[in-house]
């Protein structure tokens, strides 16, 4: 488009339409003459920045002709190829960047504030998370295990890219959901695992317990007089008024458990 005000505002009042507009329509809006107007209509429409469309007439007469922006690509797809390619040859380092990316990117996400207490808090959180970013996601409640969700991604904004890269574009997504959870409480309690392309046209998100969380539920639920565990985000052995949990010492076998929970995050 050559360098001319008056069609940049044209295309500008375009883009933010709801609707295809007419010259005359234009002309009020700018103040200009409609015939002045059909001028740069005419030279945006040969530069395809602007569309025709035939619309009814206002009373007799013939046809109007209504006007509508082209909506240009940013050109994600591409922008994101040539990123994936900078990770250099290592798929494992490739997988690691990208992982490191998506938390990167979920710290300053704004994912509200949802506090993470069980595994079905957790699976809210990543719904909503998932359908705001336009995964379209499902829950899958056929053979779910107790300490497991399987949430279907049935849309993926860059899904073409997914194939060939899906250690990146997964890994984002992978550390994404990872970050969102922990900011809300679950570090420590809740192992996400991302399957791609379980179908040709579908990706699950896997929850689940990890193994300390699992085994102090189990305790919770063997002792009597405890209705209900602590909130996922409280250390799996926590610091009582009459005490450690468990006796004057950690026992071996609760600290290997909480050691194993560490090194998974």
């Amino acid at each position: 488009m050559s360098d001319s005000w008056p069609r940049r505002r044209l295309l500008a009042i375009l883009r933010g339409a709801s609707e295809p507009l007419d010259a005359q329509e234009l002309a009020r809006i700018t103040g200009q003459h409609v015939t002045t107007v059909r001028f740069h209509l005419d030279v945006l429409t040969k530069e395809s920045l602007v569309r025709q469309f035939q619309q009814p007439p206002r009373g007799r007469g013939r046809p109007r002709i209504g006007y509508s922006a082209v909506q240009r690509s940013v050109g994600y797809q591409e922008l994101s190829q040539v990123l994936a390619d900078q990770l250099g040859p290592d798929p494992r380092r490739r997988s690691e960047a990208a992982i490191t990316a998506g938390r990167v990117w979920g710290a300053k996400l704004d994912a509200g504030d949802h506090p993470v207490k069980s595994l079905e808090d957790a699976k809210d959180v990543t719904v909503t998370l998932l359908s705001e970013l336009g995964f379209a996601p499902e829950r899958d409640q056929s053979g779910e295990p107790d300490d497991q969700v399987l949430i279907k991604m049935t849309a993926c904004p860059l899904r073409d890219l997914a194939r060939t890269h899906s250690e990146v574009v997964c890994g984002v997504h992978l550390g994404l959901i990872n970050e969102v959870l922990d900011r809300n409480g679950s570090r420590g309690a809740v192992n996400v695992r991302l399957q791609p392309f379980v179908e040709p046209e579908l990706c699950v998100v896997r929850l689940e317990l990890t193994a300390a969380r699992r085994t102090l539920e189990n305790r919770d639920a063997a002792a009597p007089g405890r209705a209900e565990g602590p909130p996922l985000n409280e250390p799996p052995l926590a610091q009582t008024s009459a005490g450690r949990v468990g006796g004057p010492q950690l026992r071996n076998a609760d600290a290997d458990i909480a050691k194993q929970a560490a090194k998974q995050w």
